[in-house]
């Protein structure tokens, strides 16, 4: 076993594991509160549902606005300085939301937070892509998700305590975890934009931007990102709007409900590396459209669901979905990206994320609201199911040989 972790840590630069070991630091933090955000914004706001939710859409509208000045920025001056005052900003806006008490309040913090995810995301997975060949990308980023779980697997289980007794040591914590983690990446981190980027970084921003172009002429990149925005509402909604919904209906306390995301990042430390193992030998976009296939299925389940046990189990089955489709998606994306463009084919792709965190708490809210609490879930259902059928046929299309290639095996 010993061995076995040696050579796993040779296997991967010295940065790699600062990028792993910082993003588990920073997800305790940041966990010990995410769980319980949107309970502890109602509480205060006291305000239905779907208004509740709509900073959430906000913030996501927002993650969505600046994604791709954030891809066309760190193709041009670098993954680091995203990456380190993405950081800095989540920490304040946590300190910002320990204080907010009025919709407007949480609007600022709330709009800081949405802007400085994507930001980050799209930094750290281009790093990812610079230092890693794709021989080391399924394996590589499958480690960065254990260990950012093995952070959600800590984080929840503190802050069920911590909310019980003060919501503001909880935020103190968050924003601690997110700030601790940009000094390290300040401090010990190199620049990996490479040279092959040197061209732009001389362009304009302008012409920087024109840039995307290139990426939307890339037609299956761009059904992928636009099947994968569709179906992610369905998670995104769970995600969003299950605490509340389980404390609200089923009387599910915050230190039980903490259970739920603890199984979800337990699993992924545990069970990430052999699912992994099983859909490295089969091609990305099929793994994709597998995985949305059991997301879809593990939220509608949520619907006859109603206990704790109950709703573990949902978390279980979309859990597995998450494992087949997060580290399949980002490889998929990564090796389709040239290297001076893998800045903004990252923008791109959490696009998808953004996308579907604006329009989870509207379309969850709204079903909640104007049908039946239990809507959400079956209209999560068939969202993922379409998702899923668009991607298998995108994964039929791609099995497909060329028009001429088919003609010149007729002729032969």
């Amino acid at each position: 076993m010993i061995p076995r972790l040696r050579h796993t840590f040779a296997a991967y630069p010295s940065q790699f594991w600062l990028i792993v070991f910082g993003v588990m630091f920073s997800s305790i933090g940041s966990s010990i509160i995410w769980p319980f955000q949107l309970i502890y914004i109602s509480h205060k706001l006291d305000q239905p549902l779907a208004a509740t939710a709509t900073l959430i859409t906000i913030s996501a509208t927002i993650g969505m606005l600046v994604s791709f000045l954030g891809g066309s920025l760190a193709d041009r001056f670098g993954r680091k300085p995203i990456m380190t005052l993405a950081l800095a900003a989540h920490g304040l806006a946590y300190l910002l939301m320990s204080r907010a008490d009025s919709y407007l309040a949480f609007l600022l913090p709330m709009s800081i937070m949405g802007a400085a995810m994507p930001f980050y995301a799209v930094g750290s997975d281009a790093m990812m892509a610079d230092l890693l060949t794709p021989a080391q990308r399924p394996g590589g980023y499958s480690i960065l998700r254990m260990m950012n779980n093995a952070g959600i697997a800590i984080g929840p289980s503190i802050g069920g305590l911590l909310v019980t007794r003060s919501y503001a040591l909880a935020f103190y914590a968050a924003a601690a975890g997110m700030l601790i983690y940009a000094a390290l990446l300040l401090i010990f981190a190199r620049e990996t934009l490479g040279k092959a980027a040197d061209g732009q970084k001389a362009e304009s921003l302008a012409r920087n931007l024109l840039g995307f172009g290139q990426v939307f002429r890339d037609r299956a990149f761009i059904v992928f990102v636009a099947a994968a925005a569709f179906g992610l509402i369905a998670p995104l909604m769970m995600w969003t709007l299950l605490a509340v919904y389980t404390n609200t209906y089923f009387g599910l306390p915050e230190n039980l409900y903490a259970w739920l995301p603890v199984t979800n990042a337990l699993m992924c430390v545990f069970v990430q590396y052999f699912v992994t193992l099983v859909t490295r030998r089969f091609r990305p976009i099929l793994m994709i459209a597998a995985g949305m296939l059991v997301y879809a299925v593990g939220v509608g389940s949520v619907g006859l669901m109603s206990n704790f046990w109950g709703f573990w189990l949902s978390m279980v089955i979309i859990t597995l979905g998450e494992l087949i489709l997060m580290p399949t998606g980002t490889t998929y994306a990564a090796n389709r990206a040239p290297e001076a463009m893998r800045g903004r084919y990252m923008s791109i792709y959490w696009l998808t994320w953004g996308l579907a965190r604006a329009a989870a708490p509207m379309i969850g809210g709204f079903l909640h609201d104007q049908i039946a609490p239990v809507a959400i879930w079956y209209g999560g259902l068939a969202i993922g199911l379409v998702s899923a059928l668009v991607l298998f046929a995108l994964a039929a299309r791609e099995d497909r040989p060329p028009a001429s290639e088919g003609r010149g095996a007729a002729s032969a």
